[in-house]
């Protein structure tokens, strides 16, 4: 670690490094990618694939949507199956589908900046299951993504237990988190990586923010603010 780190680390506290999943660690979206994958194997009802495909072009045009109701309609259809059998489905979905798609580059700048000296964390709107398998590849400190609501018997209800992991919560849950690996010692936000115009929060909230491969609407964000563009395609 350089010496203005150990100054700034000194100041201000342990630094952290924010890391999205979807389009910065992987090339693709897990989201649009699961959603195929469970229509092709038959988990999804012709209802639901109606429902995820608007759901789709809503968020595709920026048009009105609830980030609840894509991941009500998978675990709509799932929900009925025992609880160890939908994650056995979501790891099967994540080891033939995802694991192809990790960004060396990804894994080496989290590696990078653990040997700096930073806690490293995934922070991810995708589910819960397919978080906990992608931070065993990247070798992240720490992990949250959007949990989905467990009945008594810990069946899955098909609803969202509290907020999607995107925007506003995404930059919550990364407090929250970054304050739980830090083990309550005073951290800092020194990095952030995103992909996506909906992470303009946690960029903004970070003393060095990385622009990973963005759309149209995130480089203009990106061009008027000033942040790096990185290219890990």
């Amino acid at each position: 670690m350089v010496p203005n780190a150990r100054q700034k680390e000194r100041e201000q506290g342990h630094p952290i490094a924010v890391f999205d999943y979807d389009g910065t660690c992987i090339n693709g979206q897990s989201g649009s990618l699961i959603a195929t994958w469970l229509m092709l194997h038959g988990y999804l009802s012709p209802r639901s694939v109606v429902g995820l495909a608007w759901w789709g072009i809503c968020y595709k045009l920026h048009l009105p949507h609830r980030q609840e109701r894509a991941r009500e309609l998978i675990f709509g259809d799932l929900g009925n199956r025992p609880p160890e059998e939908v994650d056995r489905i979501l790891v099967e979905f994540h080891d033939k589908v995802l694991v192809p798609r990790y960004r060396k580059e990804a894994i080496n700048e989290i590696e990078r900046r653990k040997q700096e000296g930073c806690i490293t964390l995934l922070v991810s709107a995708t589910f819960e299951v397919i978080a906990r398998e992608a931070a065993k590849i990247l070798g992240v400190d720490g992990f949250a993504a959007t949990k989905m609501e467990r009945d008594a018997l810990g069946y899955y209800t098909g609803r969202v237990e509290g907020d999607v992991t995107e925007g506003k919560s995404k930059v919550d849950t990364a407090m929250t988190l970054a304050t739980t690996c830090a083990k309550d010692h005073p951290w800092y936000l020194a990095y952030a990586y995103g992909d996506h115009h909906s992470d303009e929060e946690l960029l903004a909230a970070a003393e060095h923010p990385f622009v990973v491969c963005p759309g149209p609407t995130l480089k203009r964000m990106a061009h008027r603010n000033g942040w790096p563009i990185i290219d890990w395609r």
